[in-house]
């Protein structure tokens, strides 16, 4: 039996999300040759808050994940919530592409604010023993 499943693999799809949105970062860095900060790049500044702002954002949602499943409340929805959650992220990623807030990025936004509050949610009321 695999202990805490949504989680590992939430984990999982943390960890190759935050390559893909680095390797991102890294091949606009090269075409710019700016090996060191942004070099007053605004593409290059949306890419490398896009990488950030995903990774300010990812330990809270699978602290949670991670909370919920560990404390018997996870099932079958947890896992539906996290792949929510990384499909808003790519949208996310790619909508920071773009000029001023694209539907990608609003999208991904909304879609990460509202999965980190109703997780939020979901654990304060196990910790209050109401689930």
């Amino acid at each position: 039996m695999t202990v805490l499943p949504v989680t590992l693999a939430a984990a999982a799809a943390a960890a190759v999300l935050n390559i893909w949105l680095g390797l991102r970062v890294g091949s606009l860095r090269t075409a710019l040759k700016i090996s060191v900060g942004d070099g007053g790049s605004e593409p290059l500044q949306r890419r490398m808050r896009a990488q950030l702002n995903y990774v300010e954002n990812t330990a809270f949602v699978l602290v949670l994940i991670a909370a919920i499943e560990l404390a018997g409340a996870g099932s079958w929805w947890l896992a539906y919530v996290a792949a929510i959650y990384f499909l808003g992220r790519v949208a996310h990623g790619f909508g920071m592409d773009g000029g001023k807030a694209g539907p990608g990025r609003n999208v991904g936004t909304i879609l990460t604010l509202l999965i980190q509050l109703g997780l939020a949610v979901v654990a304060a009321l196990v910790a209050a023993g109401v689930i």
